[in-house]
């Protein structure tokens, strides 16, 4: 080794960000590797690098008697005090040529290792921000993405099914995992998660930024639709509006990202029918019954609208669900004025135990609900109400 090898060290230094003490310390520890796999190897030794001239010595380790560490195999790792030992210089004259020919693969490694110690250390804390990055190959199990510095890999099964990634495509993702595998790439990327949507939306959308709005909830089945629940928080701010922004042009490049996945925007309600009622959007909805022991909903829409507030294969319904939390159970009209009609009674038939709620809806049928127990009344707030009036009376 000489002058020039400490000057490349520097280099890397330079480029790839490794501290040049870790450097130093690999490339002493591979050459102490090809020491110790010479002929002439004695049982304790370590190996040197002069950080000015680049010069290497390799050092026989004489303990005082009676203090000699026990000799173990390579793969047996012993803790030994080398600072009682003294320290005698061995370096063989052909030691430059055998550690070119035999360290060179073993430092490599080690560069290796404390580049994915140092992404490692420096993504960990970034789980859930998203990066953008060149698609460097692609197959049928993963797609690998040019980060800059580093790579991630973006497996199949955060992928979306409807997304084709293409050599050379940019894209966005978000950070789900870093691993601290050596072997391959540590960054694990996802465009399934839900938290793409929010950071989406976040780097077009200043009031989310801001903290003046903030996205409440995101359900969301990749590559067809997303809903998401957000409030306000300041007045005069509209959250809705701010998403969309002007004539839409905020919406409208997540959906680009997204690759045309269409995106409900609704208002947070604290009201659960209010929420539940616009979580169906865009289908209109006429009335919403509670369960709250159960948090169940029961939601009556205009016969044209049912197959809208379903969605194709209930999509629009599943969306709805997870995105308020509620079991909703939709019905048209005319389910539910059949369904009234079954629980139609007389005034003397109320006293009957028969578990239903007792209250009278608008068009003047029984209502459908269970009553709460000990209650003849089930938990709409305007049904209880009905209980406390008959207790004052």
């Amino acid at each position: 080794m000489n002058k020039e090898t400490i000057e490349a060290l520097r280099q890397i230094e330079k480029e790839k960000g490794i501290p040049f003490a870790v450097l130093i310390s690999a490339l002493e520890d591979a050459l102490h590797s090809a020491y110790n796999k010479t002929a002439h190897a004695v049982p304790f030794s370590e190996v040197k690098i002069d950080q000015e001239t680049g010069e290497i010595h390799v050092f026989q380790l004489i303990f005082p008697e009676g203090m000699e560490p026990e000799i173990t195999d390579e793969e047996t790792e012993v803790e030994i005090d080398y600072s009682i030992a003294e320290r005698e210089e061995i370096t063989p004259d052909d030691f430059g040529r055998i550690a070119a020919q035999t360290a060179k693969q073993v430092i490599y490694q080690r560069i290796r290792e404390a580049e994915q110690e140092m992404f490692f250390n420096e993504y960990s804390s970034r789980l859930g921000e998203i990066v953008t990055g060149i698609v460097q190959q692609s197959d049928n199990r993963y797609t690998l993405v040019d980060l800059g510095r580093v790579e991630g890999l973006l497996p199949k099964s955060e992928q979306v099914q409807t997304e084709r990634y293409e050599h050379g495509m940019r894209l966005k993702a978000v950070i789900k995992e870093v691993s601290p595998n050596p072997k391959g790439p540590p960054i694990i990327l996802s465009r399934r998660s839900e938290e793409l949507i929010r950071r989406l939306f976040e780097l077009e959308v200043p009031e989310i930024s801001d903290g003046l709005v903030e996205i409440v909830g995101v359900a969301r089945e990749p590559g067809y639709r997303s809903k998401i629940s957000v409030v306000s928080h300041s007045d005069g701010v509209d959250p809705v509006g701010a998403c969309v922004g002007p004539r839409g042009s905020r919406v409208r490049m997540v959906v680009s990202e997204l690759r045309g996945e269409k995106i409900d925007i609704i208002p947070y309600n604290e009201e659960p029918a209010r929420f539940v009622a616009k979580a169906l959007s865009p289908a209109r909805v006429r009335e919403v019954l509670l369960d709250d022991e159960a948090k169940e909903a029961t939601v009556v829409v205009p016969d044209d609208q049912l197959s809208l507030a379903i969605g194709k294969d209930g999509q629009n319904a599943r969306l709805a669900n997870r995105l308020t939390g509620w079991k909703i159970d939709i019905k048209s009209e005319t389910e539910m004025a059949d369904e009234e009609n079954r629980y139609t009674v007389t005034e003397a038939e109320f006293d009957v135990a028969d578990g239903r709620c007792h209250a009278l809806t608008s068009g003047g049928k029984r209502c459908p609900n269970a009553a709460l127990p000990g209650s003849r009344y089930c938990g709409i707030p305007s049904h209880q109400a009905l209980a406390g009036s008959e207790e004052k009376g």
